[in-house]
């Protein structure tokens, strides 16, 4: 079950929306809720904030803000948090999703860089789905630990060899979604409700889809703790991709097949 609540109200008049999905964020929130605030964002996109069914006053604390606040009944996990996001936009007509972490890490600089990218050129040539990358960027003071090192790495890998594409942050929260990209995650089973990373840029990297990365200026988290912080947490999220990935690669390759029956016929 979902309540919207909040200040603020779709305008409807803007093709953008900026997606926060927050869970126990109370410490965070208020502190890029502040930073968007000063800047022009507010007059180019609405901001929708959705609370995970957090434990602490994250939801108090949005609710200040003229900003749009779903809150959900109960913790649900960040892969549904952020459909229920994309729902939202595409029930309500926007053109672009911009996603943004409430923790801070996430620069607001990059919001504008993102849109631009989605946004520019003609628009054949334009990419579905844009991701901010802390390791094309020299602004960028994220460090991840080893063993994050070694997760990246192999998600690099993992992508490269079944795709040939190249993608430097797999694992980037920082996304710029055109509106064919979220109305088919919106679709019941096209989204992974669960951990949302390699398995998507995968599945749309083989579905046709283009993906773009830019430089994304990031920083150290000061606050809370990442929902993959451990040994045993990075060891099951590795594994739940892992086989996220295998079930996505024999999906597209049962459709294809299907397809290709339909046009011998």
């Amino acid at each position: 079950m979902v309540i919207t609540v909040g200040k603020g109200k779709s305008k409807m008049g803007k093709g953008a929306l900026i997606l926060i999905p927050a869970y126990n964020e109370e410490a965070s929130i208020c502190k890029v809720l502040d930073a968007i605030m000063t800047t022009s964002i507010p007059q180019m996109a609405d901001i929708l904030v959705v609370d995970d069914g957090s434990s602490d006053h994250t939801t108090q604390v949005v609710a200040s803000y003229d900003v749009i606040l779903m809150s959900l009944i109960m913790n649900r996990g960040y892969g549904s948090a952020i459909q229920a996001g994309y729902k939202y936009a595409d029930e309500k007509g926007y053109d672009y999703v911009i996603q943004l972490d409430a923790d801070g890490q996430h620069d607001i600089a990059n919001v504008q860089y993102i849109y631009e990218a989605l946004v520019q050129g003609e628009e054949k040539e334009r990419p579905d789905i844009v991701i901010g990358s802390r390791f094309l960027s020299e602004q960028s003071s994220f460090r991840p630990s080893g063993l994050k090192k070694v997760v990246i790495r192999f998600f690099r890998g993992i992508i490269q060899k079944i795709t040939g594409t190249t993608i430097t942050d797999p694992t980037s929260g920082l996304q710029g979604l055109n509106r064919r990209t979220f109305a088919y995650y919106s679709g019941y089973g096209q989204f992974d409700y669960r951990y949302p990373d390699i398995n998507m840029i995968i599945q749309m990297l083989l579905k046709g889809y283009v993906i773009k990365e830019i430089p994304a200026i990031m920083h150290e988290r000061t606050t809370g703790q990442s929902m993959h912080s451990g040994y045993i947490k990075q060891l099951k999220y590795m594994i739940i991709i892992t086989l996220s990935t295998v079930s996505i690669i024999l999906r597209q390759w049962k459709e294809t097949s299907i397809e290709a029956r339909k046009e011998r016929k």
